[in-house]
């Protein structure tokens, strides 16, 4: 890659990781679906530059994007509230995958930031 490039490659793998263990979350745990999310946030991360949440509507633009750039700024009260994220890729340290269900999460992002 051309060092004058501003778009740089990142280990969208690690970086999940990363996330889940400094915030003490976990995983998606199945796995054809955190493939899916992460190769989403890849593809992202290639056009534009930075990890926009591949479950929402972007501006192709960081600066009005920064709120939905991964792990998105309401990702922690998701977690709070519904035991996991909007895009359903970071769950809380308790959510029991065999009993618990994934559930539909009102988006919280105020629709003046819709693209």
């Amino acid at each position: 890659m051309n060092n004058s490039d501003p778009k740089k490659t990142v280990d969208v793998v690690s970086f999940v990781h990363a996330v889940a263990k400094k915030r003490g979350w976990k995983l998606n745990g199945d796995a054809d679906f955190l493939d899916m999310l992460v190769e989403g946030l890849q593809v992202n991360s290639e056009r534009l530059g930075y990890l926009q949440c591949p479950c929402r509507l972007s501006w192709d633009d960081r600066s009005k994007d920064r709120d939905i750039i991964c792990p998105c700024v309401y990702a922690a009260d998701d977690i709070a509230e519904y035991g996991h994220c909007f895009c359903s890729l970071f769950f809380s340290a308790d959510f029991d995958f065999s009993s618990q269900e994934i559930s539909s999460i009102p988006e919280r992002r105020p629709e003046h930031l819709f693209p």
